[in-house]
């Protein structure tokens, strides 16, 4: 299975152990609200915390795309956790960098969101 793909599994999952050898000792990883993480430990304690304390969570991955030769993957996906006994889904487009062993080595993740209509209706 292509390295994105057991990342996110892991995540899924809590596989932290796979997690963790999908991951660079010295990954980055910054959040959609510019919140950072450097080093794998760092963002391990993160994630082991965070997970299991989401309610409900399940993840949908629409798409993963991988590109120049590799080194670059695109996943478009959706979170799911339940807020106060709702459901609550959060749409996701990350970006991957990866090493040459085809480890993760920067992830960046946005939330798609909705503006609603323009102002003038179109």
């Amino acid at each position: 299975m292509p390295v994105i793909e057991q990342y996110l599994e892991a995540v899924a999952t809590h596989d932290w152990d796979t997690m963790r050898a999908c991951l660079r000792d010295d990954v980055v990883r910054i959040g959609p609200f510019r919140d950072e993480f450097h080093g794998r430990d760092d963002y391990m304690t993160f994630l082991t915390e965070l997970m299991p304390s989401l309610p409900g969570y399940s993840m949908d991955i629409a798409r993963i795309t991988y590109a120049d030769d590799g080194r670059l993957a695109f996943a478009e996906l959706a979170e799911t956790i339940d807020v106060d006994g709702r459901p609550l889904r959060t749409e996701e487009s990350l970006v991957f960098e990866l090493d040459d062993s085809a480890r993760i080595a920067r992830i960046d993740i946005f939330i798609k969101t909705s503006l609603g209509a323009p102002a003038d209706g179109m």
